[in-house]
């Protein structure tokens, strides 16, 4: 989607949820905060993925909350997870945050489930070998 996005001359951004913590916390820590949410507000179509795969402090659940408050009814945002929803919590470490997130995400949002093999795994995964007498 983000590709397609980009390919109408959309602006859009694509970045790992960690990489992202990362940048606000240190543009926190440098008093540069604001102009760093700024920055990433700019975009149209940001994408965040792999939500939930490194742990998530509670000071960070408040930068990545002020982030997406910003880009809120404002801009389009898509996330990558393999965390259900039920589990945010943990991985913000702080119900209420974790809530005033998904409140922000959730409205207004398109939810889309994908089950299956990985996409990454597809090349990798053998089909069972035949036997001498196949």
């Amino acid at each position: 989607m983000g590709i397609e996005a980009a390919k109408k001359r959309n602006s859009t951004y694509f970045i790992k949820c960690h990489d992202l913590i990362q940048q606000l916390r240190k543009a926190n820590e440098e008093n540069r905060l604001e102009n760093r949410l700024k920055n990433y507000s700019r975009y149209k179509l940001l994408i965040i993925d792999e939500i939930g795969y490194l742990p998530i402090t509670k000071e960070e659940s408040k930068l990545f909350f002020q982030l997406i408050d910003k880009r809120y009814e404002q801009k389009s945002t898509i996330l990558t997870t393999n965390i259900g929803f039920g589990e945010w919590d943990e991985i913000f470490q702080d119900p209420v945050m974790a809530n005033a997130i998904l409140d922000r995400i959730l409205h207004h949002a398109h939810v889309v489930s994908i089950t299956g093999k990985s996409y990454r795994m597809k090349d990798h995964i053998k089909k069972k070998p035949h036997t001498e007498q196949e």
